[in-house]
């Protein structure tokens, strides 16, 4: 039966709150997805500035984590709201609701303090009561439950909506980090391989608007205009991250503010064009050494199939595409997708299979013991 679904993404490049509505029957290959509508709400300024301290080690706490739960919540049913209104869709026809949340911490790993764990924000049940229907929430800690790293999340969808049995294809988003799924033409569900490669925007980002005041740079133009920084490429390329295998996870506690930062004043006697266009290499650079290293030896891979805001800045696809250059570099927007929207989308087809009491996490691709139905659900009655 035909159902009509939100899914609501905010990722770690802290953009706004991307809401997608769509049309979606079936489940796993069979599923059907029709998309209605979708749109990028921007965060008030005040909350955006709460999020970033719930993002700090020396300026987080537990009230301020306790109250940015239910903010959240609040501000993700006013997205929905203001999506549904603009393009005319009745609340009450809205079947279900998956919402990713906000990644405030993710430990990808035991160690000696604390063990592999991750918290993200956004209470279901605050949703689901304003919009008067089912939620599904906090996909990630159930995976983490059976061993696994709660992320990366998004293959399970990469494979139902673009495997093909014609070409070796993968799947990069570069949002605020770079993930990449791995689809073997023929493969089944267990032959996907995925795993985060390390930053995508999130560094580029933060240093605009450290160093000019602006968000993003736009198209990559300022980058282009700057001179790569050899010593500062070959540091930032030795960063501990680099030297683990997958199954592996980053986020915000490796490649966010407090480490960018550090580079840029480390490096405060170079020109601010320059900083951007080592920033923009590493990206590149990070993202074209982990198919070297990790995908290619296994797989002729036949195309690239880019998403995320990161297909935006033109000056860092082309130096993807020099770092490959035997490799076909496509855009999502080539197979009839929005590049914006994916990991909204993404979480619509997994809260479908979590109503449908069906697993959703890749167990190649997060490291768990055994396959789980993700998401907590939260019910309402009446509707």
């Amino acid at each position: 039966m035909m159902k009509i679904a939100v899914g609501i993404m905010s990722g770690t490049s802290m953009d706004g709150i991307d809401v997608v509505i769509t049309e979606i029957e079936g489940t796993n290959l069979k599923t059907k997805l029709n998309v209605l509508a979708y749109d990028t709400i921007d965060y008030n300024e005040k909350l955006l500035l709460r999020i970033k301290k719930g993002f700090s080690i020396s300026e987080s706490n537990s009230e301020l984590l306790c109250s940015l739960n239910f903010e959240l919540g609040y501000a993700y049913a006013d997205a929905v709201k203001q999506v549904c209104i603009k393009n005319k869709i009745l609340l009450e026809d809205i079947d279900f609701i998956a919402s990713h949340g906000q990644t405030i911490y993710h430990i990808g790993k035991d160690d000696s303090s604390n063990i592999l764990s991750s918290l993200q924000l956004g209470e279901g049940a605050v949703i689901a009561n304003l919009c008067n229907t089912t939620v599904v929430s906090n996909f990630r800690t159930a995976d983490i439950a059976v061993g696994g790293q709660g992320a990366p999340l998004v293959p399970y969808a990469d494979y139902v909506l673009f495997k093909d049995d014609k070409v070796n294809r993968v799947m990069n988003n570069i949002g605020g980090i770079s993930n990449v799924t791995v689809l073997p033409k023929n493969g089944s569900i267990n032959d996907v391989i995925a795993f985060d490669t390390g930053p995508g925007n999130m560094m580029i980002d933060y240093a605009c608007k450290k160093m000019l005041n602006l968000n993003y740079d736009d198209l990559g133009n300022i980058s282009r205009t700057g001179k790569l920084i050899p010593e500062m490429l070959q540091e930032l390329l030795t960063h501990r991250f680099f030297k683990l295998i997958p199954p592996k996870s980053t986020g915000r506690e490796d490649f966010g503010d407090a480490y960018t930062l550090s580079m840029i004043e480390k490096y405060n006697n170079k020109d601010f064009k320059d900083i951007l266009c080592t920033l923009t290499h590493f990206t590149a650079d990070s993202i074209a050494n982990a198919y070297k290293k990790y995908i290619i030896p296994k797989f002729a891979v036949d195309e690239i199939v880019v998403s995320g805001g990161g297909v935006y800045n033109i000056f860092l696809m082309e130096l993807l595409q020099v770092n490959l250059p035997d490799i076909k570099i496509r855009k999502l927007e080539d197979l009839g997708y929005n590049s914006s929207i994916k990991e909204a989308l993404a979480f619509v087809i997994l809260g479908n299979e979590t109503l449908n009491m069906n697993y959703s996490n890749v167990s190649s691709a997060t490291g768990a013991k055994k396959s789980v139905i993700l998401g907590q659900v939260n019910y309402v009655l009446n509707k």
